[in-house]
């Protein structure tokens, strides 16, 4: 699905305030509410918009640990290690990457008791050949919007 500069803006809108009415992102971008409602469906159908959150800070709930893994799979395993990771609750990103680590893992965490049980349970995972733990001591930025 080819997205022109119209889809384009209408998305910027939604990862500002995902929650603003059809109407009132039709008044800001000066289209009618319809064109904006019929793209905003054909976003959701084409799997572009894959549904709508709310942006939290993880830390004012509790989990004050983020960690940044890197995994090394045996052999040719690393999809099925990447699906397999991904299925854990604390798990906020799998990569896919280049180097000399063949996943990147963002995870966060209560405290680190749960960590330590994390860590200790990829090497459980068959086909893990190795991990190394970073734990993150700041956050400058953590926004995944493209606004």
């Amino acid at each position: 699905m080819g997205i022109d500069e119209t889809d384009e803006r209408i998305l910027k809108h939604l990862l500002v305030d995902a929650r603003q009415s059809a109407r009132q992102l039709a008044l800001k971008l000066g289209m009618s509410t319809v064109t904006v409602l019929t793209r905003i469906k054909k976003l959701e159908k084409a799997k572009v918009i894959h549904g709508y959150t709310a942006i939290i800070d993880h830390e004012k709930i509790g989990y004050s640990l983020t960690a940044i893994i890197e995994i090394v799979a045996k052999n040719d395993k690393v999809v099925k290690v990447e699906e397999e990771i991904s299925k854990f609750e604390n798990v906020c990103g799998v990569y896919d990457i280049t180097g000399s680590t063949d996943t990147l893992v963002i995870a966060k965490f209560k405290e680190r008791k749960e960590l330590s049980k994390f860590v200790k349970g990829l090497a459980s995972i068959p086909n893990v050949e190795n991990t190394v733990t970073h734990v993150v001591l700041n956050t400058a930025k953590e926004d995944f919007r493209l606004s």
